[in-house]
This record gives structure tokens, C-alpha cells and sequence, in this order.
């Protein structure tokens, strides 16, 4: 077991019967993935089977960048994409709000502590954009998707990952017992019970994917695209900026 104690009756900020909004929202999200960043990548990669490799993998070809190109990776963790961007010769540049998580950085990419709903970066600054898996822990999306729109420049580039829902009720069936119930298991033993609770009932904060392409494209992303990855066990949205 390796789950931080914590004083008897003091229940985390993301361990609630209801899930946080607003600011308590971010501060949440910021001090849970702060204290669950040691062991991150390894909790991913066992209950994914490591099909979060080739999700990611996937979204950097869907990208579909020329070499050099600069991207802006947010919510950025470990630094997992901003690997793959590089081996596939890209110019990544990692920004997360969770400072445990950059601290746990693995890329050697250039990073910063920054809250990605107000990016220190200037207009039309990047060719491409990207942000795995975090969507459904951003307080207002739609100010994400405007950001998104105002950094990339004209032609540019997104790629969007974040986890689904199957539509195919046999495979919903099957990975809402997996993910509610086998993912907390694997959470609690290996890093952080309460936070691998809140990840699989954060995906309620997600829109249906036509609201979510529908999002984009009214800020400036017109040919926005939704891809099911695995059946639906994973999302991808893909677009070019106007």
C-alpha cells in the first residue's frame, strides 16, 4: 500500500459526495494531481493496458504537423505527450497547473506552472496545440476552447484527448464497471484511493461530443472533428484554426 495517510476525519478536497465546482474545482484538481504525480504514470499505464500509449500516439499523427512545428502541450502531467511530440519532431512546450506534476516531468521540454484558462502565451504564438486527458477538469471549457483558438495561429493545429463513453451498451456496460470500479482498486493499492474515485465519476462533467465540436467550432475551429478511440473508451477531437 502505498496511499498517504492522512489524519484521521481530514478527507481530501476531491474525496466529496458531490463534485467540486468553480474554484474549489481547480483547487481540487491542482492538489490532487499534485499528490498523485509520483506514481502517475505507472497507475496509467496498468489500467489502461497501456493503450493510452497508442492514444497518444494517435492524436500526434491526427495532428498532422510538419517537423519543427511548436506545440503547446497543457495539462501537460508527466510530460508523456510532449515525448511522443518530440519523437515525431515536434517542438513541445509543457504548461500544468499542478507543480507536483512538473516537478515529475520526464520530457526535458521546456515548462511552466501556468492556469491554462489564462495562457502567458501571445496570439497566434504556436502552430498546434494539445491536452490529454483533462478536459473534464477544466473549470469553464468554453474559455479553454476560446484560449485554444487565441494562441494557435491561422492553420494551426489541436488534438484533444479525454476519455468516453462507449455507445455500444454492452462495452458501456463493461467499462463503467471497469473504470468505477476496478480503477479505484488499482488507484487505492498503487498511489491514491480518493482520487481514483473522483477520476471516474469526473467524466460527468464532460458535454455529449456534438456540444463539445459544436464548442469549437463557434470559436474558431470550423472543421472540427470527433473521433471514438477503442470503442468509446476514449475521445479525440481533432480541428484546424480558421
Amino acid at each position: 500500500m502505498h496511499e498517504t495517510p492522512r489524519p484521521v476525519g481530514d478527507s481530501p478536497s476531491w474525496d466529496r459526495d458531490t463534485l467540486p465546482e468553480g474554484d474549489d474545482k481547480q483547487r481540487a484538481v491542482r492538489e490532487m494531481f499534485d499528490a498523485i504525480a509520483p506514481r502517475y504514470d505507472l497507475v496509467n499505464r496498468i489500467m489502461t493496458f497501456r493503450l493510452d500509449v497508442r492514444w497518444r500516439r494517435r492524436a500526434i499523427r491526427d495532428l498532422a504537423l510538419p517537423a519543427g512545428s511548436s506545440v503547446l502541450d497543457l495539462a501537460s502531467g508527466t510530460g508523456d505527450l510532449c515525448i511522443d511530440l518530440a519523437a515525431a519532431g515536434l517542438r513541445p512546450l509543457s504548461m500544468d497547473l499542478s507543480y507536483g506534476m512538473l516537478a515529475a516531468d520526464r520530457s526535458g521540454s521546456p515548462r511552466a506552472q501556468a492556469d491554462i484558462l489564462r495562457l502567458p502565451v501571445g496570439d497566434g504564438a504556436v502552430d498546434g496545440l494539445t491536452c490529454g486527458f483533462a478536459l473534464r477538469n477544466l473549470v469553464d471549457l468554453g474559455t479553454f476552447f476560446t484560449e485554444a483558438a487565441r494562441v494557435v495561429r491561422p492553420g494551426g493545429r489541436i488534438a484533444l484527448l479525454d476519455v468516453g463513453v462507449p455507445h455500444n451498451p454492452i462495452v458501456r456496460l463493461g467499462n463503467s464497471i471497469y473504470f468505477g470500479r476496478i480503477v479505484p482498486l488499482i488507484g487505492r493499492i498503487l498511489s491514491d484511493g480518493a482520487a481514483y474515485r473522483y477520476l471516474p465519476r469526473s467524466v460527468a462533467y464532460l458535454p455529449p461530443r456534438e456540444e463539445l465540436v459544436a464548442m469549437l467550432r463557434e470559436r474558431g475551429f470550423s472543421n472540427a472533428v470527433h473521433h471514438q478511440l477503442s470503442g468509446g473508451l476514449t475521445q479525440l477531437m481533432t480541428a484546424t484554426r480558421d
